[in-house]
């Protein structure tokens, strides 16, 4: 049994999706639904998951309720999703990021090692690398200086994670996804976000002169990897997941213009606190490790989330 928390969000809902239908494998899921986006996108996400996938509806933070469920379907594995997500957000309010993603981390890893779960597979994230002119970043870079909460309590993840693997043997594997886009992206993440008021004629937020770079993973990739980390066997180890190409910002809105269609209006915008100049991921040990191949360039992906989103419209 696979334990998947925010299993109905944008990526657990895929990664759900395979591991039950594709994989065949037993899971349960846990979310609490909350308010940072439109609660009921979640239930659209989870609503095909139902029949087959045992869910509650809860805070992380709960460790009652959590504990109750896991007692009654024992997962061997925990693959934790849930968080508050977003830089931007972090900087209003740090500290119910550092309550939800360090305090619930920490509930999870207690119950983890009390009910014996085999392996931890932690969600973190490329934000742990802050603005490092480093690059491409790799797992052994310094990571000392987050430029965001949020950052900061990936980072606390990931240390926690590595601290009960020593203290306890429980085998802990942290996953820094790069910039995830695709079908279910969140509402707030910039591609989703540009292509919605592109298609409704409103001008995009551009954030300084264009040249700050990403590295965007298609859901798909993303999943893959997580789903071999569900497999992997080892003490603890922290591994980038991402497609390991940078693309400029104006370049992705040029790309967005085809997949849609549309021309794009720009509303020019200084920079924001907590953004940073890159990201790209060296993926070697992903490839080694986890037998990771990312294989949707970002042309397609974008191809395929524009007919994703244009259908639903």
């Amino acid at each position: 049994m696979i334990l998947v928390t925010g299993g109905a969000g944008f990526i657990g809902s895929h990664l759900l999706e395979r591991l039950v239908r594709r994989e065949k494998r037993a899971c349960c899921a846990i979310d609490e639904f909350n308010d940072y986006y439109d609660p009921e996108l979640k239930r659209g996400n989870f609503a095909g998951l139902k029949k087959d996938v045992p869910l509650l509806e809860a805070d992380i933070r709960d460790g009652d309720r959590v504990e109750r469920f896991m007692r009654r379907h024992r997962p061997e594995t925990i693959v934790h999703l849930a968080a508050r997500a977003g830089v931007r957000p972090s900087l209003a309010d740090p500290l119910l990021y550092e309550s939800v993603n360090c305090g619930g981390t920490l509930v999870l890893l207690e119950l983890a090692r009390k009910f014996g779960v085999k392996r931890f597979v932690f969600a973190s994230s490329s934000s742990v690398y802050g603005a490092s002119k480093k690059v491409p970043f790799r797992e052994t870079d310094p990571v000392m200086e987050q430029a965001s909460p949020y950052g900061v309590t990936k980072r606390a993840g990931e240390l926690y994670c590595s601290n009960y693997a020593s203290l306890y043997g429980l085998p802990c594997i942290a996953l820094r996804f790069f910039t995830v886009y695709g079908p279910r992206q969140r509402p707030d993440m910039a591609i989703h976000k540009f292509a919605r008021l592109m298609l409704d004629g409103k001008p995009i937020p551009f954030y300084g002169d264009g040249r700050s770079r990403r590295d965007y993973t298609y859901v798909d990739d993303i999943v893959q990897g997580v789903a071999a980390a569900c497999d992997w066997e080892g003490r603890f180890e922290i591994v980038n997941l991402g497609e390991s190409r940078t693309v400029e910002l104006r370049e992705l809105v040029e790309l967005l213009e085809k997949a849609l269609g549309r021309r794009a209006e720009r509303q020019n915008l200084p920079e924001q606190p907590g953004d940073v100049p890159a990201t790209w991921a060296d993926v070697s040990k992903a490839k080694r490790l986890l037998g990771y191949r990312p294989c949707v360039p970002i042309e397609t992906g974008l191809k395929r989330f524009a007919a994703w989103l244009t259908a639903r419209r």
